[in-house]
């Protein structure tokens, strides 16, 4: 996948190596040529030296065909703006932005605009987003840990039962979307063509989820 991702500091950094490790295509946008030189030791990406919501540096990083972006300065107010430019102008498929604050996190959630916060732990999620990303978000709960998720039933599960899916303390489907109306499903529900899955599920459990769901 084609990645650009805004601010090179300890956040940015950590996950253009990550990236690189997983054989996506790396831009970097940072206002700071010496840093990016510096992130340049420890991973193989195109640099750009701009202001990440300048739509002439964005278009050079390539946002125009970008499969993903992430916005992690350290500026709540320049992520945030950079994720509306991606998403509302460029319609970048899968935009992250860093927030610290979490009531600013929540109205932009809503807006299709997944957030991150810590380093350490945004890292590892921001690197889980880009690969997963046939799951949508809907809600992140509590710091993170909890995300609700939805996605069409994959072919190989029709016919099949929720409780194939369910694992306790783990991953539940919560509700179930189908022809126009909503349910909750029991274990021994079965699910048909285009159903509409709802999912609780721990976000350290996310690859077991997209096992079970034949994602890859």
């Amino acid at each position: 996948m084609k990645v650009i991702i805004v601010g090179s500091g300890r956040m940015g950094s950590g996950l253009v190596k990550q990236l690189t490790k997983e054989n996506h295509k790396v831009t970097v946008i940072d206002t700071n040529e010496d840093v990016l030189k510096e992130t340049a030791k420890n991973a193989q990406f195109t640099a750009v030296v701009g202001i990440g919501f300048d739509k002439d540096v964005l278009e050079k990083a390539g946002i125009k065909s970008a499969d993903a972006l992430v916005s992690c300065t350290n500026s709540d107010e320049t992520n945030a703006l950079i994720a509306r430019i991606s998403k509302n102008m460029y319609h970048v498929p899968r935009v992250i932005a860093r927030l610290f604050d979490p009531d600013k996190a929540k109205i932009y959630s809503a807006l299709g605009i997944e957030t991150i916060s810590t380093t350490s732990w945004g890292i590892n999620r921001a690197s889980e987003l880009i690969n997963y990303s046939e799951l949508d978000t809907i809600i992140s709960v509590g710091s993170g840990e909890v995300e609700i998720v939805k996605i069409e039933v994959p072919a190989l599960l029709v016919g099949r039962t929720i409780e194939e899916i369910n694992v306790i303390g783990e991953i539940r489907v919560i509700s179930v979307y189908r022809n126009n109306k909503a349910f909750i499903p029991t274990s021994g529900s079965v699910l048909q063509a285009n159903d509409i899955l709802y999912i609780s599920v721990l976000s350290n459990s996310i690859k077991r989820l997209k096992t079970l769901l034949g994602l890859h």
